[in-house]
């Protein structure tokens, strides 16, 4: 199950005029603008949970994409699946408790630069 997605863009204030009135449509809330580290984030939530995400950027291309998985094996799995298929180590399985305290996760960058990555919500 896609758990977030995050796009880059070169700006976010047109990234928010043209995307707000999509994503309502799509049954989606009013955006959430914020700075991170410098840089520069729009969010939209679907029930509550935000999970398509925007990032003001230079860089071209690459994206993020995020799976929820049930448990944290399945993180363990996906992460080392991913580096014998070629894949390379962005972040090895682990907590990551500034995201929030039970937030579990893995990253690694795909043959064509995208950072893709598996995550646990749940308390082990």
């Amino acid at each position: 199950m896609l758990d977030h997605m995050t796009l880059r863009v070169a700006d976010i204030a047109r990234t928010r005029e043209f995307y707000q009135p999509l994503m309502r449509l799509l049954g989606y809330g009013d955006a959430l603008q914020m700075e991170h580290d410098g840089v520069h984030i729009l969010g939209f939530a679907h029930d509550g949970k935000y999970d398509t995400w925007f990032v003001q950027s230079t860089a071209p291309g690459a994206c993020h994409i995020c799976w929820r998985v049930d448990n944290r094996a399945a993180v363990d799995a996906f992460y080392q699946a991913a580096l014998a298929a070629g894949g390379k180590d962005n972040g090895a399985p682990g907590l990551r408790p500034h995201y929030h305290q039970h937030y579990y996760g893995a990253f690694v960058i795909d043959p064509d630069g995208n950072n893709i990555e598996a995550v646990c919500h749940q308390a082990q």
